[in-house]
């Protein structure tokens, strides 16, 4: 038995297929199946010890690849993957995706400077949503999930298109696990090194001359976390990034610095605490004591969610089988 997908433009065909059809390997890998081009269609056929299932999943796949193409110019590994997931989880039971549905979650994206960012799992959509609906929002989960990106993203959003007056930068500076002693500079240089994951996603976004320009308007403020105290932060959208390392006392003043207009996305990842194990997290403590409360919205991911790479994934997976750490 075989299944084949007809694509009605060479375009789209490119793009689901990748140039010189590199994305092809991939795909077979995926599904468990051989995949054949022909002409404008695109056929699946069930290789030796295949699931019963590999027609379905492909024929599914394609479909959701299908619409995909029409919105993203080029398609990768990663956007293969998620969909691919997305998909899985769909067709599991609920319960076990602890996401809503797709059916139930609405198509969001982010439009920055030109650019479309599209959400790359059930997860990120409903992130992308809860910071449009809410004031503050908390985003738990292992690295390479797009926690960080998706936050910036959003943030430049609001102020490129006026929506905010400014982004404000912070983030504990608890190093993990060395002691990099005295940095030299001001205080913009000595807190740098800490937020160059949140400079990463934001040249990603945008180009590094507006990211200058917001810098030199005051439209970009780095604020270390222990200057945030007295502060009444009105019409901006605040990052907290690596939140998993504030104290509770920290995170308290942190959420009662949001002054009119303002909003705040929290990120962390509880599995990389590197406070002393005396001190409570404030990430941990604010989930189980939040949740619940009108304007505040969580989303966790987990290592389905894994947008960096396969092997990102496989190393998050590894790891949660070892709770014990060491």
């Amino acid at each position: 038995m075989s299944s084949t997908v007809v694509f009605e433009e060479a375009e789209q065909m490119q793009r689901v297929c990748g140039i010189n059809d590199r994305n092809i390997p991939y795909l077979e890998l995926l599904l468990g199946c051989e995949l054949f081009v022909h002409g404008n269609s695109l056929t699946c056929e069930p290789s030796d010890g295949s699931p019963t299932d590999c027609e379905r999943d492909f024929s599914q796949l394609m479909h959701r690849l299908k619409e995909l193409a029409q919105r993203m110019d080029l398609i990768g590994e990663p956007e293969i993957f998620m969909e691919f997931q997305t998909m899985r989880c769909g067709l599991q039971d609920s319960s076990e995706c602890k996401v809503p549905s797709e059916s139930v979650e609405p198509a969001v994206s982010i439009m920055v400077a030109g650019k479309t960012v599209y959400p790359k799992s059930m997860r990120q959509r409903r992130f992308i949503r809860l910071m449009d609906e809410s004031q503050i929002v908390f985003s738990i989960g292992p690295a390479g999930t797009g926690k960080t990106f998706l936050a910036i993203a959003h943030s430049l959003s609001d102020v490129l298109s006026g929506k905010k007056q400014k982004i404000i930068l912070t983030r504990p500076v608890v190093e993990a696990g060395e002691n990099l002693g005295f940095l030299p500079g001001d205080l913009a240089q000595k807190i740098g090194p800490y937020l160059r994951p949140l400079y990463d996603a934001m040249e990603y976004v945008v180009p590094p001359a507006i990211i200058r320009r917001l810098e030199e308007n005051g439209s970009i403020e780095i604020a270390p976390l222990a200057y945030m105290r007295g502060r009444s932060l009105n019409n901006a959208c605040v990052i907290l990034d690596e939140a998993q390392n504030t104290t509770v006392e920290q995170m308290k003043m942190f959420l009662t610095r949001l002054g009119e207009n303002s909003v705040a996305v929290i990120t962390g990842d509880v599995t990389q605490i590197d406070l002393p194990r005396s001190r409570t997290s404030g990430l941990v403590h604010a989930g189980k004591i939040l949740r619940g409360v009108k304007d505040i919205g969580f989303v966790e991911f987990n290592s389905r969610d894994v947008v960096r790479s396969r092997i990102v994934q496989r190393i998050i997976d590894a790891y949660d089988k070892d709770a014990n750490g060491y």
